[in-house]
């Protein structure tokens, strides 16, 4: 029995760096390339993994390219992955990444492929006795994201959504949504013209329908607000050396803190210190923390 289920994608990343983004027409000689796992419904499946909680990812895994391999790394990871649905006919969502060595800017082309195909059929059948918290993103069909929050709430499990990537489509969903996790840029592109203070803006968030708001704010920490008010907490500092995958760290760890009965402040402390470790380190998925390194970097911290 799993306590998260985390509904989203899974990617194929493949990654090139070059001496620098490459112009319209031109073909430059890059200096190394990657391929690894990705898709943020991958990406928060495995945080909470390390971090032990018991976690199985809804999703769509195409078979050709190499698919099946992708389900057996988040398998290795610990992701229960009995409800990822693997059709052969399709193909993995798949993320071309170029990183200019000069000045670390990327350029990112995605393809959805089977992650844009999950549909409200596969939701209609996932079991949801017994889990706590239902998490999605946005790189699914909205109307499968929708009903199963619908779903997730009939059955007494608390809906998360982390409304990223913006989708126009992420304002519908808010009435179904218990937790909202944005970032600035999102929370001010779900409300245009609000207030531009963070704190106002996780206010208005949550007077269209979530009972919390997580606004992230990189390296200044965030904003939470709930029935109780609105709060800010400071960020861990430490020396970031790759930010990509921080914001999938962070929801993976409150969740898994928030299932595990953790208070709100305790739980927002543990989802803080893993995307701190995380950030201080160079990957997405390598760069996640254990359970074990989360409390060292806590009882370290003064």
């Amino acid at each position: 029995m799993h306590d998260l289920l985390i509904l989203g994608s899974v990617n194929r990343d493949l990654i090139v760096h070059a001496p620098r983004l490459p112009e319209p027409g031109e073909t430059l000689r890059g200096k190394s390339f990657a391929s690894c796992i990705g898709g943020k419904g991958a990406n928060q499946a495995v945080a909470a993994a390390r971090l032990g909680a018991k976690v199985a990812l809804g999703a769509r895994v195409g078979l050709r390219e190499g698919g099946a391999a992708l389900v057996a790394q988040l398998a290795s990871e610990g992701v229960a992955t009995h409800l990822i649905a693997q059709p052969e006919d399709e193909t993995p969502g798949v993320a071309l990444i170029v990183v200019g060595a000069e000045d670390g800017e990327n350029q990112i082309v995605t393809v959805a492929g089977s992650n844009g195909t999950l549909p409200v059929d596969q939701v209609e059948a996932l079991p949801l006795a017994g889990v706590k918290y239902l998490v999605a993103q946005q790189e699914l069909p909205p109307a499968s994201i929708a009903r199963a929050f619908e779903r997730a709430r009939a059955a007494g499990a608390r809906t998360v959504l982390n409304a990223a990537p913006f989708r126009p489509e992420a304002v519908s969903l808010l009435p179904l949504v218990d937790l909202l996790v944005v970032n600035a840029l999102e929370a001010a592109a779900l409300l245009p013209g609000e207030p531009a203070t963070s704190e106002a803006l996780a206010l208005a968030l949550r007077q269209r329908g979530p009972s919390s708001v997580l606004l992230s704010l990189g390296a200044e920490g965030l904003v939470w607000a709930d029935a109780a008010g609105c709060r800010r907490h400071a960020a861990r500092k430490v020396r970031a050396v790759d930010t990509v995958g921080a914001g999938d760290t962070l929801v993976g760890a409150l969740v898994t803190a928030l299932a595990e009965g953790q208070a709100i402040e305790a739980a927002l402390r543990f989802a803080q210190a893993a995307a701190a470790i995380a950030v201080s380190r160079p990957g997405v998925q390598d760069a996640m923390p254990t359970r074990a390194e989360v409390i060292q970097f806590l009882e370290a911290a003064p």
